[in-house]
């Protein structure tokens, strides 16, 4: 068995729109933090602290050295995830929306698809007809609970503001002609669903019709699906054949959630 892992980095060197920071305390300055932090507890510690009382030194340790530990300030829509009904909207399909940690984990380990859309240019959007003429050229129908994933190939621009600017969007058609077939969950190696801001924003601001305003994202609204955001390596993937594994982590109450998203072929 081989394993491909889908999945891009959290990264605070790679550019992104919202603020990424890992503090990153190492195993030398972590002799200093145990102090300050354990002894930072009480009143009485901090005075002892102060005063150099009941404190750990490097010396008193192996190597001199304590414990690294990384603190990750991200938002849950940085690197590889997965978006839930509450990320699009309070309610969905009438009904309170979803949590990310509310998502049913059998959905997430199922047969995968890959759908070769990278021929589709920035601004536009994968419509219905493009997911059947790619399911046709593969000679492949789709099952219920299979998990799509979408190639586009603009995870090789992922680091740089082109990531942010050149892939197309998915229409709501595609939406329908998935969910109406029993999927439960697809993917993009895109940065969202919708297309990049520079076109969907202008337009909006141009025109101030809704439509051209999110349009995939609040669609789930009226339709509750997920889907993953920001998947990597599709190319390495055949058509057809390979199970996918995308278990969203578990933080409460939110609409989107971290996953090492991997393939099993």
């Amino acid at each position: 068995m081989k394993i491909v892992d889908l999945s891009l980095p959290i990264d605070e060197k790679a550019f992104e729109v919202h603020k990424v920071d890992i503090e990153r305390v190492t195993h030398k300055a972590g002799v200093e933090k145990f102090n300050r932090v354990i002894m930072g507890k009480t009143l009485i510690g901090k005075i002892k602290y102060l005063l150099g009382q009941r404190i750990i030194k490097p010396q008193d340790l192996p190597d001199e050295e304590f414990l690294s530990l990384e603190i990750v300030h991200s938002p849950v829509h940085i690197g590889t995830h997965l978006d839930y009904s509450f990320h699009y909207g309070s309610k969905s399909e009438g009904r309170a929306s979803k949590t990310a940690d509310e998502i049913p984990l059998d959905w997430c380990y199922s047969d995968g698809v890959k759908l070769d859309l990278s021929h589709k240019k920035p601004n536009e959007t994968i419509k219905a007809l493009d997911l059947a003429e790619a399911l046709k050229k593969i000679n492949y129908l789709l099952k219920a609970n299979d998990i799509v994933l979408i190639r586009t190939g603009a995870d090789e621009l992922y680091g740089g503001p082109k990531y942010f600017m050149d892939y197309p969007g998915i229409d709501t058609s595609s939406i329908d002609f998935l969910l109406d077939k029993g999927i439960k969950i697809f993917g993009v190696d895109t940065m969202g669903i919708d297309r990049p801001y520079r076109f969907m924003l202008k337009e909006f601001m141009d025109t101030k019709d809704i439509k051209c305003f999110y349009p995939a994202h609040f669609y789930g609204r009226k339709r509750e699906f997920i889907h993953i955001e920001r998947l990597a390596n599709l190319e390495k993937l055949p058509d057809y054949g390979f199970k996918v594994i995308c278990f969203p982590i578990r933080i409460k109450n939110t609409g989107a959630a971290w996953a090492r998203v991997v393939a099993l072929l």
